[in-house]
């Protein structure tokens, strides 16, 4: 009897639920508060940059709390069975480094709270959080191929 391969697109293993509801905010609310930092420096509404703080606190927070999940479970030695399990959490530290940075920035007052270093530091850690969300994504997809004889 001949073998046949047959190549099977396995079902998603989802992330932790917790981990995911964790980066999620800081994958949607860094990329938020580029944008109102955007809208600040056309508009000049004073506003705008109390909603970028904000934005950039809700971020950190959860965000915090889902780099300190990826820390245990590289601590607790699971992601030596992973290749690529390390690109997500140092990803998502950058991120969070830079939204630290930025949260410093936007405690100044008036316009030095955005301004261009503002500005340079909520698009580094949008992109840093996105691309933090698409390998933890990405890394929970296809697991195997099977074969079957």
């Amino acid at each position: 009897m001949p073998s046949a391969t047959i190549t099977a697109r396995t079902a998603r293993s989802p992330l932790r639920p917790l981990h995911s509801l964790l980066l999620s905010f800081p994958v949607a609310l860094f990329p938020c508060a580029f944008l109102t930092d955007v809208t600040y420096l056309k508009t000049s509404q004073i506003q705008w940059t109390n909603f970028s703080a904000w934005l950039i606190v809700g971020a950190l927070i959860p965000g915090g709390l889902a780099l300190l999940w990826d820390l245990l479970v590289l601590w607790r030695g699971r992601a030596a069975r992973r290749p690529g399990r390390l690109a997500s959490p140092l990803l998502l530290a950058a991120a969070w480094i830079a939204g630290l940075l930025n949260a410093f920035q936007h405690s100044h007052d008036g316009w030095a709270s955005v301004g261009m270093p503002g500005l340079v530091l909520s698009a580094v850690s949008a992109a840093l959080a996105l691309a933090a969300g698409w390998t933890a994504w990405s890394r929970s997809g296809d697991t195997a191929v099977g074969a079957v004889r």
